[in-house]
């Protein structure tokens, strides 16, 4: 298995970088994102500063881990641990005459991509807060008035999860979530229940930790993802091929005193690795973003301060 390092180099607007494969190479034409082999003796941090110094002539000064796919191509299976890159100093440019091209991942408009990175650009496609929902708190009329001020603010995950609800109460409930999120382009996860999650229109379903190790195959909805709290979770998780977990608690939490707590070491520890975004929950403040991504997630899940509860 070829260990390779690759580069999501990101600008403030959402652009990113892809490179062209230049001509003597594997896939030659190709779109992909900039990087290259971990050689003998380099930690992989360290393939990526030198993979971009000599590829696009840059200094990388901030990067994070993000997440690690394996991939079969009929020359070599590769395994790809992508870096984030948020942070550099110099302009990139083709040092191997490779053409560069700045893309948005919802719009990316050069072909043909190599094989292995259609699940990177869905994965991109997610905003660094997915927000869970908090009628039991606020009261349903209350938190519908916060729900609309957090979607005019560029709110564009969030999860139902309530719940106390009856199932008419919640189906209900859910399609009015829907309808308002999607008239601002936001997805809409409901809780443990695909049928309700069909019903009211939901992009796709959240799955508990105790429903995510019972099933046998994920769940026929557009988007899937998974409560985890330890590395068996997370493996069930990749088993079935969801698009994202929330990985908790992080930091002491009001809805589980108590709980054991990862931290932001034990956070990474159980994230390297993972093919799929993780967002860190338990906790969580906006302020914890830079922390989190430092760890290894995607961004951060949060219940009462997305709503404005401290």
């Amino acid at each position: 298995m070829l260990e390779v390092v690759a580069a999501v180099v990101h600008r403030e607007d959402g652009e990113f970088l892809l490179a062209e494969r230049p001509e003597g190479k594997v896939y030659a034409g190709y779109w992909e994102f900039p990087g290259g082999k971990v050689e003998p003796g380099e930690t992989p941090r360290d393939a990526l500063a030198r993979e971009l110094h000599e590829e696009l002539g840059i200094e990388v000064e901030e990067a994070s881990p993000w997440l690690t796919r394996v991939y079969t191509y009929p020359h070599a299976t590769v395994r790809l641990d992508f870096f984030r890159v948020t942070r550099w100093h110099g302009e990139p440019h083709g040092k191997e005459n490779q053409r560069l091209s700045w893309q948005y991942p919802d719009a990316v408009a050069v072909t043909p991509l190599l094989p292995a990175n259609g699940p990177i650009l869905r994965a991109l496609g997610l905003p660094p807060l997915y927000a869970v929902s908090n009628a039991a708190e606020l009261g349903t009329a209350v938190f519908l008035e916060r729900l609309d001020a957090a979607l005019a603010g560029g709110l564009k995950l969030l999860q139902v999860r309530e719940k106390g609800m009856a199932p008419g109460e919640l189906a209900a409930f859910s399609a009015e979530v829907v309808r308002r999120a999607h008239a601002h382009g936001a997805r809409v996860l409901v809780n443990g229940d695909v049928a309700v999650a069909r019903a009211s229109g939901a992009d796709g379903v959240h799955l508990p930790a105790r429903q995510l190790m019972a099933l046998e195959a994920r769940p026929e909805v557009a988007w899937c993802a998974a409560s985890t709290h330890n590395a068996a979770e997370l493996q069930r998780a990749a088993q079935l091929g969801v698009d994202f977990a929330v990985l908790s608690p992080v930091n002491p939490t009001l809805s589980h005193p108590g709980a054991p707590l990862l931290g932001w070491d034990g956070f990474a520890a159980l994230a390297a690795g993972m093919p799929f975004p993780i967002y860190a929950l338990g906790g969580m403040r906006c302020a914890d973003l830079p922390a989190a991504l430092q760890a290894g997630a995607h961004g951060i899940a949060m219940m009462r301060e997305a709503w404005g509860v401290r």
